[in-house]
């Protein structure tokens, strides 16, 4: 298979990955075909079910004999809620196997590859090279890093102006990004297991945290608010909303009867000695074990300067409006303690940058600061 022909089936296996969230186990696309022409293809959709590949396998029936297959991530060489992939793969007659991405799972990884090797198919890994390893990487960002760390991956997402403010100083923030930049920012709430703010962007905005403008058939993320004392107003949209979409208020003290018989579940969580607030770290520790593998962190400033500083987030994602708000009390993206250096400062790696509408999209993966 030449190597524009490759790429192409690799974007084509990712898009249909991006199609399902099935956490806790990461998204995987893959298409078989024969000279280059597709006979069959698949993506893992919910935990349990058929893995890619074996939904691809399904789609090709007998055609998959002698053809070749290409997947954004290395097949599975044991049981696990499933039957073995690579196994699967062997008794179809596959001839070889273009692979995104070993599995980061170190219990797992170069297992499956292994295996189909050892049974004489040709394995060729895309991860170390060119753009389709790249993005095959990226489409598994969240579970590589919940796999080997136990932690969910925490991803902060905000809209400020030139000047670093997310909200003029009445708290008015609606609306700093432009349509385009909101609807890609409900399509990052499908693609996460969970929405996180914190009390005070629900008593400022009364948000609903759903995903709206943004074609999406998968469950909804569930919605997650750190409020430390239990100030959530049982008639605030969330709580109102809370049958059609997990919502969960992490708090620390509190009578949270009221908001349980409305449907809200409540996590009692340790308090920060230092902040008086909801131990972030343990908070964390506790959706992981719901199998929350990412979470899509909105606000507010006080929520984002604590994930920075306690380096609990993973990456940033930032909408840059042609805005300058100004004011001392206008609410920057982070506040928090002073440093003395700029060497001292958070970073981010791997930037990416592009236009939305008006606005200018910055992403990268966070690097802790020195503290």
């Amino acid at each position: 298979m030449d190597e524009k022909r490759k790429n192409e089936l690799f974007r084509r296996a990712a898009r249909l990955a991006l199609k399902a969230r099935p956490s806790p186990n990461p998204r995987v696309g893959a298409v078989f075909a024969r000279g280059g022409r597709i006979i069959g293809e698949g993506f893992h959709a919910r935990a349990g079910e058929d893995h890619a590949e074996i939904a691809a396998l399904k789609a090709a029936g007998a055609g998959a004999r002698g053809s070749d297959l290409v997947v954004t991530l290395e097949p599975c060489p044991a049981w696990g809620r499933t039957p073995p992939c690579a196994d699967a793969l062997i008794a179809a007659g596959v001839r070889r196997v273009y692979v995104g991405c070993l599995d980061p799972n170190p219990a797992v990884a170069g297992g499956g590859i292994k295996r189909l090797r050892d049974a004489g198919i040709e394995v060729r890994l895309e991860e170390a090279q060119g753009a389709a390893g790249r993005l095959c990487g990226a489409l598994i960002e969240e579970w590589r890093a919940f796999i080997t760390t136990g932690l969910p991956f925490v991803r902060i997402k905000a809209a400020i102006s030139l000047d670093g403010k997310m909200a003029a100083a009445g708290g008015d923030s609606q609306w700093i990004s432009c349509a385009a930049s909101r609807r890609r920012a409900h399509g990052m709430r499908a693609r996460h297991d969970a929405v996180m703010v914190g009390i005070g962007t629900v008593l400022r905005d009364d948000p609903l945290l759903t995903v709206r403008d943004f074609p999406w058939k998968g469950p909804p993320p569930a919605r997650i608010i750190v409020d430390t004392h239990l100030r959530t107003p049982p008639s605030s949209r969330l709580v109102a909303t809370c049958r059609e979409a997990p919502t969960l208020i992490a708090y620390g003290d509190g009578n949270g009867r009221e908001l349980e018989r409305k449907g809200v579940e409540l996590i009692r969580c340790a308090v920060d000695g230092k902040t008086g607030r909801v131990d972030l770290k343990r908070l964390l520790e506790k959706l992981a074990r719901r199998s929350l593998t990412s979470i899509l962190v909105e606000g507010g400033s006080a929520l984002i300067t604590s994930l920075v500083e306690q380096s609990l987030a993973d990456a940033l994602t930032l909408f840059i409006a042609p805005l300058l708000v100004g004011g001392r009390s206008a609410v920057p993206l982070l506040a928090g303690r002073d440093i003395a250096r700029i060497s001292d400062a958070a970073r981010l790696e791997d930037v990416r940058v592009r236009r939305s509408g008006d606005d200018v999209m910055l992403e990268g993966r966070l690097v802790a600061a020195k503290k």
